[in-house]
Parts: structure tokens; C-alpha cells; sequence
């Protein structure tokens, strides 16, 4: 194995920033990454990468500073098998940086020959990349890859949903009959244009609500499919409650309604899983 000396101190430097915010995620379980988990990853990575892992080298803990309790830092030396994402030239062999699970005797797992997937940035030197979270890496398999592919279609779509960072404006207008009312939410994103939901209600029926990604309010749009990234967008980053400045309704009656058509968003939505901590 190449000398350790040769992990230049931008790598260590670089995954170290990422530790504090980041160090806590890990998929817990091999195989049991969420849809959320894989999105987590996918969308910050300038390089998705499928490749085999030559040799590993345990770091000591004072050059591997800001890891987790109960994890280690691996110098990794690996073999590229595929870009599977980016356009940023690789060599066939990489290397890199992650934490890893240590055993009771405060052993790493032997990884040598196991094939993993890598999401990375270029670390601005030939051949060494810099995982966008220190536990960036997942076992390669058939189904993981399958189960990527459309994400990271989806994600360099060039209608592809923005990020959602928050509600903006929500209001509340009753209609004419009893039981009628309509509710308009409005979403800050990271992208140009806004977001918004709307909830219909009507007497002796249920309500529907749809999503907009445009700048028209469209009463006939449809919530997001489960598991897709319009999903992701929203059941994955809408407050879990509502900010009491964003309800711009004044009376009771409406702003009671708009809290309850909020909620009703949240449950038809569901829980966005995440096996990441």
C-alpha cells in the first residue's frame, strides 16, 4: 500500500469539515437504504462512483480528527469499476477517506475486494476524491445501482424539482357553501419561480390537493407519486409544523383551516424514511 503520508492534508482536511454536521449518517443496515437515504446522497455528489476496494489503512485518531465515537477514519485505496454519474475525469484507481463502524476490539471491517458505491467530489488532486459526508459510501449491489439510476435521472432533468427550504405564505379563503374553502401554500426554494400546494375543499367530498412547480396555481395538480423526486422535495423538507408568521390569515376560522389543510398535506404525503442518523 502506497505510503499514508501521501493523504494530502486537503483530504483530511476536507472530510474533517464535513465530519461535525455529517458524521452521525450511516445507512444502519446493509441493503436498507431508504429511497430519502439515496436522494440524501445522490444530490449533493458531483461523482457517483462503483469501485473495488484494493487495500485499507485504520488512520491513527490524532490524524483523524472530528470522528464519531465508535467509528475510524480508513485511508482507501480503490479500483474504478464504473462512473455511474459526473463528468469529472478519474483514474482507474482513486483514493479517499471514510468512517467506518469499528468491532468491540476497535477493529474496522476488512473491505478489501468488496465493491462499494462512492458519492464524491473531485478532491483537486489526480486521483484522490472527497466523499460529500464522511460515511458516503454504500455496498455496491445490483439492486442499489437499479434503485439510483432513475434518481439521478431525475436529478439532472432539466424540469428536475427545486429544493424546498421552507413555507413561505399559506392562506385560507372560505367559499360560498358550508364546508367549502381553498388553501393556498406557497414554498421558498433554492430555484428560480415559486412552489405552491393548493387544498380543495367541497361539501360531502374529500379533499384533494396537488403541487404547482410553476408559477401558475393549477387546481387540477396532483400530489407527487411516492418515491419520486417531487416527493422527495416536499416530504422530505416541509416544517413539521407551520410557521405561525407564514399564515397570513386573520381570523381564527381560516387560520384554523389552513393548520388543518397543513396537516393534511403532511398525512397524505406520509413519512419521509430515512435509515440515515
Amino acid at each position: 500500500m502506497q505510503n499514508l503520508t501521501k493523504v494530502t492534508l486537503a483530504l483530511v482536511a476536507g472530510l474533517t469539515a464535513l465530519a461535525a454536521p455529517a458524521a452521525a449518517q450511516e445507512v444502519r443496515a446493509a441493503g436498507a437504504a431508504t429511497y430519502a437515504d439515496l436522494v440524501d446522497l445522490a444530490d449533493p455528489a458531483d461523482l457517483v462512483i462503483r469501485a473495488q476496494i484494493r487495500d485499507q489503512a485504520l488512520l491513527s485518531p490524532e490524524r483523524a480528527p472530528g470522528v464519531r465515537r465508535g467509528y475510524g477514519r480508513l485511508y482507501v485505496e480503490a479500483r474504478t469499476q464504473a462512473l455511474i454519474a459526473g463528468s469529472a475525469p478519474i483514474g482507474e484507481s482513486i483514493r479517499y477517506l471514510v468512517d467506518v463502524p469499528l468491532d468491540e476490539n476497535g477493529k474496522p471491517p476488512k473491505l478489501k475486494k468488496r465493491e462499494v458505491i462512492l458519492f464524491a467530489r473531485a478532491a483537486g488532486r489526480p486521483g484522490e476524491i472527497q466523499l460529500i459526508a464522511p460515511t458516503a459510501q454504500l455496498p455496491w449491489s445490483e439492486e442499489h445501482e437499479a434503485r439510483l439510476r432513475p434518481i439521478l435521472a431525475e436529478l439532472s432533468a432539466p424540469d428536475a424539482p427545486p429544493s424546498v427550504l421552507g413555507v413561505r405564505d399559506i392562506l385560507s379563503m372560505p367559499g360560498n357553501l358550508a364546508g367549502e374553502s381553498e388553501t393556498q401554500m406557497f414554498l421558498n426554494t433554492d430555484g428560480e419561480g415559486p412552489v405552491s400546494i393548493t387544498v380543495v375543499r367541497r361539501p360531502n367530498m374529500a379533499p384533494v390537493w396537488g403541487v404547482s412547480w410553476t408559477e401558475i396555481v393549477d387546481q387540477a395538480a396532483r400530489p407527487p407519486a411516492k418515491d419520486t423526486l417531487a416527493w422527495y422535495r416536499i416530504a422530505c423538507f416541509l416544517p413539521d409544523g407551520l410557521p405561525a408568521d407564514a399564515n397570513l390569515a386573520q381570523d381564527p376560522t381560516s387560520r384554523a383551516q389552513a393548520e388543518e389543510d397543513f396537516r393534511f398535506v403532511q398525512q397524505s404525503l406520509g413519512p419521509c424514511r430515512r435509515n440515515r442518523s
